[in-house]
């Protein structure tokens, strides 16, 4: 994963000194490859394209019934807390280390918890954020989790066009769901002046990959639909 961050020499020149502007510009293009590795660590798909690593959905496969696989319906149905329990039973040898889903899943199960006259757990991570928590495991939320899946058949058949979402039950560290990066991590590299444009380059680089050592490590629920 990388990218070129390019400073134009005539707005280096001409911009105030309140701000490094190669600085500004190596910054954003480090939270563009963030939001390209969250993209596809779920939806990932090496088959697609050879240049990307297989996401959650392709390691778990969420395209063929597995035990590892579990669907709100055949076609999608109504998110309940059962679901959630049979979700995180999937996981095998301890509990997930947490549940990955979209807003739009959380806000189900804030609601689904309200209902039945309880109040989610939260806590301080250690940033200092508020995490909520269901059954001791911490949900947290992905942008990129999208809304629109399309499942027929009690698999995942597309991931637009449809009204279903998936919510993910993982256990994270070696042997189960694990991130691979080069030493280092993120590098940038000065390319330098160049010769078809008054601009100078630097390259952002990350040698980054994801495994999952052992299926039962993870789980999936999909079909999570808001009704």
């Amino acid at each position: 994963m990388g990218g070129d961050a390019d400073v134009d020499n005539f707005v280096k020149a001409t911009r105030s000194n309140v701000q490094d502007l190669e600085a500004a510009v190596i910054e954003l293009k480090a939270k563009a490859l963030k939001n390209k590795f969250e993209d596809c660590f779920i939806y990932g798909d090496s088959a697609g394209n050879p240049k990307q690593f297989d996401g959650l959905r392709k390691l778990i496969n969420t395209a063929t019934t597995s035990g590892q696989l579990i669907a709100a319906g055949a076609s999608g149905g109504t998110l309940t807390l059962s679901m959630l329990d049979q979700l995180i039973d999937a996981v095998k040898g301890g509990k997930p280390d947490m549940l990955l889903m979209s807003r739009r899943s959380r806000r189900k199960v804030n609601a689904l918890v309200r209902a039945s006259g309880g109040m989610m757990e939260s806590n301080r991570d250690n940033w200092g954020n508020f995490v909520q928590y269901w059954d001791g495991i911490p949900i947290a939320v992905s942008d990129f989790i999208m809304d629109t899946h399309v499942v027929a058949g009690s698999v995942e058949t597309a991931m637009t066009g449809g009204a279903c979402s998936s919510i993910y039950a993982l256990q994270v560290g070696e042997g189960a769901v694990c991130g691979l990066t080069a030493p280092g991590f993120v590098t940038v590299e000065t390319i330098g002046s160049l010769e078809t444009k008054d601009a100078s380059r630097n390259r952002i680089k990350w040698y980054v990959s994801l495994a999952l050592f052992s299926a039962v490590k993870a789980a999936a629920l999909i079909g999570v639909q808001d009704s």
